[in-house]
């Protein structure tokens, strides 16, 4: 059995780490309340994007030329995993580069090669350790993403993808439900679906009038689709924000009352050998008068 002086370290070593995981739980509860107010203040800006790239579809006479509209046969395919840059997030980090490998075995399977790119420091050391060819990889931005750092990655993808090195782009992140449960999303941001150029009854009776663009609607179309997949990155890049948040806190929230229950086993723990202590000095001193008084 441990000394009490043994368990008395430990109980201060687990009070010590509990401090720790409640200010760390403390921190993500503040980050993830403005990435929740971020989220919402984004919502607008996207959803009259694409009203306004609706509109100009219907007024142009084909939209087949554009680059990022074209569709060919998929003999790769790039993967792009939004990964955190640290971990004590519980499974965020794990179960996105789950996913994404588990994407590459189904590619592999219908004779299309992968293709990597990586955001997140996370994501990057582990394709790296197992030594996966990374293309591009993104770091230093996961708890709060910019919309510069979706240009970077959104620059960088419909180059790859006018270009014709990848003939297809899925994202994997982390979509937020709530502090306490996150969900993997799989999104193909390119090529863009025409369908989604179709709009639906609100968008195009939002946007019924009689219109003169200047220059002509493809043009404005063509500089619109890179914009609208640079808001569809930034729109990712703060829900995995808001995700590893709600799981770092979930997790550190997780990990202090753990703590919690260590400390009161281990202050049993202590009592007990305090007792045994006790009773084993009381026992001493008894056969020594009992050995003076033979």
């Amino acid at each position: 059995m441990a000394s009490v002086q043994d368990i008395k370290r430990r109980v201060r070593s687990v009070q010590n780490t509990r401090k720790i995981t409640r200010a760390m739980e403390l921190v993500a509860a503040a980050k993830l309340r403005r990435a929740q107010a971020r989220i919402e203040a984004m919502r607008p800006y996207a959803e009259r994007m694409q009203e306004l790239m609706v509109g100009v579809a219907r007024a142009s006479s084909s939209v087949r030329g554009l680059p990022l509209l074209q569709r060919r046969d998929v003999k790769t395919t790039a993967i792009l995993p939004l990964t955190g840059d640290r971990g004590l997030a519980g499974a965020f980090n794990a179960q996105i580069l789950r996913e994404a490998f588990g994407l590459e075995r189904r590619l592999r399977g219908e004779n299309v090669d992968p293709r990597w790119l990586v955001a997140g420091k996370k994501g990057a050391s582990t394709l790296r350790f197992r030594r996966y060819e990374v293309a591009k990889a993104w770091t230093g931005f996961s708890d709060s993403p910019r919309y510069a750092d979706a240009q970077a990655i959104a620059h960088r993808i419909a180059e790859l993808y006018s270009e014709q090195e990848v003939d297809r782009v899925v994202v994997i992140y982390n979509h937020f439900e709530s502090a306490l449960t996150q969900r993997v999303v799989a999104q193909e941001v390119l090529p863009i679906p025409e369908s989604l150029l179709e709009g639906d009854d609100e968008s195009s009776q939002a946007l019924l009038g009689d219109f003169i663009y200047e220059p002509e609607p493809e043009q404005i179309l063509e500089r619109l689709l890179p914009v609208y997949l640079e808001t569809e990155l930034y729109r990712a890049l703060l829900e995995s924000a808001a995700s590893e948040q709600g799981a770092r806190m979930t997790a550190m929230r997780n990990a202090s009352k753990n703590a919690g229950d260590l400390i009161e086993s281990l202050t049993l723990q202590m009592n007990r050998a305090r007792q045994a202590e006790i009773t084993q000095e009381i026992l001493e001193v008894v056969a020594g008068a009992d050995a003076l008084t033979a």
